[in-house]
C-alpha cells in the first residue's frame, strides 16, 4: 500500500482456526477496543459462505444473495463475537431507533427486522422477516450487538461507557443531511447517556479522494458541511462523508479527543493479510481491479476507504467494474 503507515505491533494476529466446530468458516474481524467494557467490529470479505458477486462473507440481505448463505454467515458472526445481532432496515433517513423495548431471540443470531428473507419455509420460498425502518440504535443492554450494514456508507459506533449506553448510525449522505448522528445522539441521551462522555469511532466507508458525486450534490453537502467538497482521483467534484461526520459529532457535544481512530487497527490487520489466500482468490475473480493481490493493494491510499481497500465490499467499486450486486460489510458494537 503506497503511503500506508503500519503499527509495528500487531495485536491478536496469532493464527486461528478459519472454521468452527461444525466447519463453517468463522468471519474474519477487525476489532477496536473504543471504550471500557466496549469493543467495535467490523467485518470484511473474508471467512464466509457467499459465492460469486457476494463471497465470501455477505451480511447483507437485499441485494439477491442466497438467503441460506446470509443466515450462515450471519449465525456464524454471532457466535464469534459472542452477543446477538440487532438489525434494522437502513433507509438512509434520520430516524433513530431504542431497541430495548422490542430486542428478542426471532432468529439464530438475533433480533432481526431488516426485512431480510432468511427465514426459509419446507418448500425452499424465503419469509421475509419484520421490518423496522431506521438508520440509529441504540441500547443499554449487554450482550446485544448493534449492527450497521455499509458498503460505502459510515458506520459510526458510539458509547457513553458510564452510563452503559451504546449506539450506531449509518451515515450515508443523505443520512447525514438529515442529521442521523444528531438523532442517535438524542436516543442514547433519552436512555441517560451524556454527550461530553460518550466516545465515537468511524468504520469503513468510502473516501473523500474516491467519493464522485457531481457538482450540484457536492456543492448542496458542502453548503451544510462547509469544507467537505473534494476533487476525487477520478477528476470530478467529490465529498467526504467522514469529514461530514466529525463535524456531526462536534455539533452534539462529543469531545474531538473522544473520537477514537480505528485507522491503526484496520492499517495492522491490512498489513496482516495482505498474502491471505482467500482474499487472494476473491481479488482474483471478483473483476473489481487487478486481479492480482499484491498490485490490488499496491493501489490503497486509505486503508478505511472502502473502494480502495479489498478487505471492504463497496457499492461504488462493483458499479465500476459494471456489477449489479455486491455484499455488505457489518460494523457492531457491543458491551459487556
Amino acid at each position: 500500500m503506497s503511503d500506508t503507515q503500519f503499527d509495528d505491533e500487531i495485536l491478536d494476529s496469532n493464527a486461528i482456526s478459519p472454521t468452527d466446530e461444525e466447519g463453517n468458516p468463522v468471519p474474519v474481524t477487525i476489532p477496536i477496543a473504543l471504550a471500557p467494557g466496549v469493543t467495535v467490529v467490523y467485518t470484511t470479505r473474508l471467512g464466509g459462505v457467499s459465492h460469486g458477486d457476494f463471497g465470501d462473507c455477505n451480511l447483507g440481505g437485499k441485494g439477491g444473495d442466497d438467503p441460506q448463505a446470509i443466515l450462515a454467515n450471519r449465525v456464524s458472526l454471532a457466535k464469534s463475537v459472542g452477543c446477538g445481532l440487532s438489525l434494522v432496515s437502513q433507509v438512509h433517513s434520520g430516524r433513530a431507533v431504542d431497541v430495548d423495548a422490542s430486542w428478542h431471540l426471532n432468529t439464530p443470531f438475533g433480533f432481526d427486522v431488516s426485512g431480510t428473507p432468511c427465514e426459509v419455509t419446507a418448500d425452499g420460498e424465503a419469509q421475509a422477516a419484520t421490518v423496522v425502518e431506521a438508520d440509529g440504535q441504540v441500547t443499554s443492554r449487554a450482550g446485544v450487538a448493534l449492527g450497521m450494514f455499509a458498503a460505502d456508507c459510515l458506520p459510526v459506533l458510539m458509547a457513553d461507557a458510564q452510563a452503559g449506553v451504546i449506539g450506531a448510525a449509518h451515515c450515508g449522505r443523505k443520512g447525514l443531511q438529515r442529521g442521523i448522528i444528531g438523532a442517535t445522539i438524542d436516543a442514547m441521551v433519552a436512555k441517560g447517556a451524556a454527550p461530553e462522555r460518550i466516545a465515537a469511532t468511524l468504520g469503513p466507508c468510502i473516501c473523500g479522494d474516491c467519493y464522485e458525486v457531481g457538482d450540484a450534490i457536492a456543492d448542496g453537502f458542502d453548503a451544510q458541511f462547509p469544507g467537505t467538497f473534494t476533487l476525487t482521483r477520478f477528476g470530478g467534484p467529490g465529498i467526504d462523508i467522514a469529514k461530514a461526520a466529525r463535524m456531526e459529532l462536534a455539533k452534539a457535544g462529543v469531545p474531538v479527543d473522544s473520537i477514537v481512530d480505528s485507522r491503526p487497527r484496520v492499517n495492522a490487520a491490512s498489513q496482516y493479510l495482505y498474502e491471505d489466500e482467500e482474499l487472494a482468490s476473491l481479488c482474483a475473480a471478483d473483476g473489481e481491479g487487478e486481479p492480482a493481490l499484491a498490485d490490488r493493494w499496491s493501489t490503497v491510499r486509505h486503508s478505511m476507504c472502502t473502494l480502495e481497500n479489498p478487505l471492504w465490499y463497496s457499492h461504488r467499486r462493483a458499479s465500476l467494474a459494471g456489477k449489479a450486486h455486491e455484499g455488505r460489510l457489518l460494523a457492531l458494537i457491543m458491551r459487556g
